[in-house]
């Protein structure tokens, strides 16, 4: 496919894109996915929904009760865009790393960035140094907008030529600061192409090596106008929550693109675990929720103390939701969660099913605008009822960075997931299991060689290996079967050491919930870890 000219006066993105026979094939057969050649989604998502709803409408709410309206909105996005580019020197196609609590702030930068033309790249607030490093140089990030109380670990990762602007401080080049002294005049938004690059999400892979994924301006708004528009089904006064950060694409869709695009608003929350989602829940009237099954496993143990008669669409993803959560959830709500797989290299839900279309123990069918099948290892389609990879296309495809797995992960023009599938005879598709090796605790992908990394740089231990096992709250949690230095004991200190180690190096919930010491670890003469012989030990 031929790309348009593009408005990015730094073109690494487009440079670094996969080759065009890399690509997958791109479906546009839904009338609302026919977008112009020039297309800013921030200006669609902020400016154009106020030309449709007003300005006075509220976008965002916090958890203290401060609301933010689409117009005062509008004011700090244009003014943070002013400064990007008269003050911080930010060009079209840039790479803005975008870290820090989920807060209406952060939206605000995100917003920002997309109308000043350059990419924004948002990570979790609770990444490490070595992590954030990591991902800085693969996307060559020249600029970042830091939360105050995130910026520790950002300023450790040490990158060169890193430009930190730090917000929500007293200093005098806080980016607050800056935006208000800034001219209050609108900032026009750059006229990138539907096609430049607007955002690079990252995602582990079973290497531990991150993968950013790239997505285009029409991408952002593609999502919200298939699964949002067509499953979801928002109304402009819906209030969005969930417990996604907004590092995550789960959280991006769910809390600010499908919200802002309906007109809508969303309830933005620092700490979103269950025990803070109930209470939140009855305080501010929500009536759209994104959250992970063990959150909603969770939350059922207390349901019955907080008024959730506000809600009337409940969207569940990150991991399989249970038939047995999903029937408890409706017996105890009367509300049918809407279940659904997505994942970063296609930005959100491609398959799904609400209302009455829901068969509880499967994810649902190809949301309208997407396809989907079941292959075996050639690519091949099996026959319903047998389990192949899934295997889906749609408007969004998978474009990874300058990554060689683009070539495992886009096959004869279908993105295969690393999902096991089944297609039911009546077209539903049922999850069986990951394809690889990625562990998935609580909705969140973790790489176990990442972790076994981590453990390695411990001076006291000789091997790791990590490998997910299954539990019944969160779907699976990470064990480590460690081989210890001679001399080294075996007890509990050693474990609180180790555990302690990683939770410096990496985001907290990668952190091993169980640490086994062995002798040796199982491998072949030829020295290959057999993973299968960790996996069936009790």
């Amino acid at each position: 496919m031929e790309l348009s000219p593009s408005a990015h006066r730094d073109t690494f993105a487009r440079d670094h894109l996969p080759p065009p026979g890399q690509w997958p094939e791109l479906l546009f057969d839904l009338p609302a996915l026919h977008y112009p050649q020039r297309l800013n989604c921030g200006a669609e998502l902020l400016d154009r929904t106020i030309e449709r709803f007003g300005a006075d409408r509220p976008v965002f709410r916090t958890g203290g009760g401060e609301v933010w309206t689409y117009g005062e909105l509008r004011d700090q996005v244009d003014r943070i865009a002013h400064v990007l580019t008269s003050g911080l020197g930010v060009v079209p196609g840039n790479r803005v790393l975008l870290r820090g609590p989920t807060t209406p702030w952060l939206a605000a930068c995100w917003l920002a960035v997309l109308k000043a033309g350059a990419v924004a790249v948002t990570v979790l607030a609770q990444q490490r140094a070595k992590e954030l490093a990591t991902v800085c140089e693969i996307a060559a990030v020249s600029h970042a907008l830091c939360d105050i109380r995130s910026l520790d670990d950002l300023a450790k990762a040490e990158v060169p030529g890193l430009s930190i602007t730090a917000y929500g401080g007293d200093g005098p080049d806080d980016l607050l600061r800056l935006a208000a002294a800034g001219p209050p005049e609108p900032y026009e938004a750059v006229r990138t192409a539907a096609d430049d690059v607007a955002l690079i999400a990252f995602t582990s892979g079973t290497t531990g090596r991150p993968k950013g994924c790239m997505h285009f301006h029409r991408d952002v708004l593609a999502v919200a106008d298939t699964f949002s528009a067509q499953v979801l089904r928002p109304e402009p006064d819906d209030v969005f929550a969930g417990s996604p950060p907004l590092g995550f694409t789960f959280g991006l869709g769910g809390l600010v693109i499908f919200p802002m695009r309906a007109g809508a608003s969303a309830l933005l929350l620092e700490q979103a675990g269950p025990d803070r989602l109930l209470p939140a829940i009855e305080a501010h009237r929500v009536s759209v929720l994104f959250t992970a099954p063990t959150a909603y496993r969770v939350m059922l143990e207390r349901i019955d103390e907080y008024d959730t008669g506000s809600l009337r669409r409940c969207v569940s993803a990150g991991e399989n939701l249970p038939a047995a959560t999903w029937q408890a959830w409706q017996e105890r709500t009367g509300l049918r969660i809407i279940n659904g797989i997505g994942a970063t290299e296609l930005l959100h839900i491609f398959i799904s099913a609400a209302d009455d279309a829901i068969r509880p123990g499967t994810t649902g069918i190809p949301v309208p605008g997407w396809q989907a099948r079941v292959v075996d290892r050639s690519g091949v389609p099996v026959p319903d009822g047998e389990p192949g990879l899934l295997a889906v296309r749609g408007p969004v495809g998978c474009r990874y960075l300058n990554d060689p797995r683009q070539l495992v992960y886009v096959h004869e023009g279908w993105n295969l997931t690393g999902d096991t599938y089944v297609r039911e005879p009546d077209g539903y598709f049922r999850y069986v299991a990951r394809a690889d090796d990625m562990i998935i605790s609580a909705g969140y992908n973790i790489a176990g060689p990442e972790v076994e990394e981590a453990l390695l740089r411990h001076p006291d231990v000789a091997e790791a290996a990590v490998i997910g096992r299954e539990d019944d709250l969160r779907g699976q949690i990470v064990v480590a079967y460690v081989v210890l230095r001679e001399g080294v004991p075996r007890g509990e200190e050693t474990v609180e050491a180790l555990t302690d180690a990683v939770k410096r190096q990496l985001t907290p919930y990668k952190c091993p919930r169980e640490i086994v010491f062995l002798d040796a670890l199982p491998r072949t003469p030829t020295g290959k870890l057999q993973r299968f012989r960790l996996r069936a030990l009790k």
